[in-house]
Parts: C-alpha cells; structure tokens; sequence
C-alpha cells in the first residue's frame, strides 16, 4: 500500500502571555482544548525558565516531569540529552503540540495520512517526507495519527522541550523505517510509559 502526501497544517500563532502551568481545578472546568490551545500552553510553559531549570537532566537517558495541562489534557517537562530521540511514532487519537525550551530539537514526520487499522507495513510515496528544526522557543501542533520522531541531534548540549496532548494519550504505536517502508512495531499503553 502506497501513502501519498497532504498538505501538512501550519502553527498557531504565538500568544505573549505570561507562562503558567494550569492547575488540576481549571483542567475539570474547561472545554477540551484545541491544537492552538495546547500550542499556546507549551508556548507559555516553555517560557517560564524557573521551571525548566528545575528539571533534572540525565547524561545518558531522556527524562520527564508531568505537568498539569489545559483543559484535562496530558503534558510533559522532557529533558533530551547529546544524541537522542523517540524513534518515529505516533499519538492515536490524540492531538498535540510541542516546544522547545532550551537546545535544539529536530522533527522529521510525514505529511501524510496513514490508516489507522489493519496494517503492519506500508510503502511511502515520494514527497511524505518533513524536516523541521526547532531551536529555544519553536514549535509545533498537529493532528491526530501524526507520525513523526524527534531528535536531538546535538553531540554535546542537552535540550528541553514541553509537550502537551488531548485527550490524554491512549497509546503510541511505535515503527521502524527502513528508506520507503514503515513498519509498525509496537503498540504502547499509558502503563508502559507512567
């Protein structure tokens, strides 16, 4: 099965608010969040340095805090150290956003849609293929079954970013790639990660 691509959908615009991190109660009373709403709350959390310093950050494994998120959403403090990343997968059903607040991070994705069900290995068309490299302060939101993997490719600076996602993630399957061919992997539970 072949996958062609789509358009990919462009981030929100940035808000200047002052960060802050949403408390259990203002979670219960909100609506579910939308993609710019969750792009914002990274935004404005990934701002607030006296949060990101209190990190702490592991030299040889990806570390994570979980932060109260908007609206009933899940969000995580990740610390990446020199030369990590996720390896490609997705978030189901869930929406998402993410920023980086300290370091670079690089996204690769496909701009494509994948079905959700029934397969375990496709062929990639030509042109599904996405780069982006977000330094201190850049992100992005995106929809659902959004395939990526995020990496630090730095080979001595470790990176930080803010993640934020709704509904609270039901699973992520996990793929590998080899050239055009994805193949999933894995699928994972919120008890796998917790």
């Amino acid at each position: 099965m072949s996958v062609s691509p789509f358009p990919s959908t462009s981030p929100a615009a940035s808000r200047s608010d002052s960060p802050t991190v949403a408390s259990p109660a203002a979670a219960s009373v909100a609506s579910s969040p939308t993609q710019a709403e969750l792009l914002d709350f990274v935004r404005r959390t990934a701002a607030d340095t006296e949060l990101i310093s209190s990190l702490p950050l592991d030299p040889e494994g990806r570390t994570w805090v979980r932060l109260d998120g908007p609206g009933g959403s899940e969000a995580w403090l990740i610390g990446w150290p020199p030369a990590t990343g996720t390896g490609w997968h997705d978030h189901a059903e869930s929406v998402g956003a993410f920023v980086t607040a300290s370091g670079e991070l690089t996204e690769n994705s496909l701009a494509a849609r994948l079905p959700t069900d029934g397969w375990t290995t496709l062929e990639l068309t030509d042109g599904v293929d996405r780069e982006r490299r977000l330094p201190a302060g850049q992100g992005r939101d995106f929809g659902q079954h959004h395939v990526h993997e995020v990496l630090n490719e730095s080979t001595d600076r470790h990176a930080i970013s803010v993640h934020a996602y709704y509904p609270p993630l039901p699973q992520i399957r996990r793929y590998s790639r080899a050239g055009q061919v994805l193949r999933l992997e894995q699928v994972e539970r919120p008890q796998d990660w917790q």
